[in-house]
Parts: structure tokens; sequence; C-alpha cells
């Protein structure tokens, strides 16, 4: 089986041109990193997620899959907030 098409929303590509992201940060936290929630109610279809490294710096990518178009989705790309996420940045932190 072929890996799926990556495809990046115009948010996605806005956000990672203002953050200094990289297409390749981008699919190295998708082939090394890990779902950490799932928002199975997203339409069109179900996202996750998936938070990843490149280097020492943490990011959090949202993605959803295609599986028609076999295609991965690229939502958003971010750094995670420390104030917001524990220090894995795999947990939001409560009030």
């Amino acid at each position: 089986m072929k890996s799926p098409l990556l495809v990046f929303r115009v948010h996605a590509v806005q956000r990672m041109f203002q953050r200094g992201i990289s297409k390749d940060d981008v699919m190295r936290a998708l082939r090394d990193g890990n779902v950490i929630e799932e928002y199975l109610e997203d339409q069109p279809y179900p996202s996750r997620l998936i938070m990843g490294w490149s280097g020492s710096r943490p990011l959090h990518v949202v993605a959803s899959d295609n599986p028609t178009a076999q295609e991965t989705i690229i939502i958003t790309v971010y750094e995670p907030d420390p104030e917001k996420w524990d220090l894995s940045f795999r947990r939001r932190r409560t009030a």
C-alpha cells in the first residue's frame, strides 16, 4: 500500500509560514509522533491531534484522513503553549 498523499489546507500553510514550521517538520511529526487526542465528530472526516518533535521543538499537528482519495489532510500546525499543556505537551493543563 502506498503512502497517503499529504494535502495542506490554506490555514495550515499560513500558520506554518507564520510559525517557521516546514513541510519536513510536519512529515516528521506524522511519522514519529503520537496521537494524543481524537475528534471523531469532526466533519467531513474525523481528525486527530498528533504530538511530534522537530529537534527540541514540540509540534502539534491536526490532521484527518480521506480514505477514498487516499490522502491525509493537514488542518493546522502549531507549537503547543506550555501554559496550556503539561511538560510532555500530551495533556492539557487543568485550571
